[in-house]
């Protein structure tokens, strides 16, 4: 996950959807992302008499950026499914050991969830798969050019990398938002 730089090294930004009081959904629209801004800013802009809530007011600012378009939701959604996936979890035996006093060793790997690689393909397939499809093959050809023009010579292994970067960074798109297959 990419962290905010108004969140500060090593915070998560909070979940902007939450932060507007809307449903976490690739259903949310433009307006409704609107009227739940204008909302928020009503009651809690520095200007009111009352002096309002400036930092509540800030969040919800940044929220509402975030949210306002329709890609800025969907990457809001990637990244909420990416702190569901890397939240951590203690499989219970492993708690009853680590209770009990005994020696747990976790080692530096930790399996991956169940059900990963099934969520994967899942929002693969309900998402744009012919886009991803075409990335893959961009991807594929940049890096057989490279091999073919360049040779072994050191730019090839940083020509496939940054094809690859490519294709990690900007493939979340096509992807169906998590929990919508």
């Amino acid at each position: 996950m990419v962290s905010d730089r108004r969140s500060g090294p090593g915070r998560r930004p909070a979940d902007p959807f939450a932060l507007l009081s809307l449903p976490a959904s690739a259903a949310v629209s433009d307006d409704e992302v609107r009227s739940a801004w204008r909302r928020v800013a009503t009651a809690t802009h520095p200007d009111r008499q009352d002096g309002g809530d400036p930092a509540r007011f800030a969040a919800a600012s940044a929220a509402y950026t975030t949210l306002r378009t329709r890609s800025g939701r969907g990457e809001a959604l990637a990244d909420l499914a990416d702190r569901a996936d890397l939240a951590p979890t203690v499989a219970p035996p492993a708690a009853k050991a680590a209770a009990a006093g005994a020696a747990v060793d976790a080692g530096p790997f930790h399996a991956p969830p169940a059900g990963l690689l099934a969520r994967a393909v899942s929002r693969a397939a309900h998402g744009r798969p012919a886009v991803l499809t075409a990335r893959v093959l961009i991807v594929a050809a940049v890096g057989a050019a490279s091999e073919s023009l360049v040779g072994s010579a050191p730019a090839t292994p940083a020509l496939i990398s940054g094809a690859l970067t490519w294709f990690v960074l900007t493939a979340r798109r096509d992807l169906a938002p998590p929990g919508s297959s």
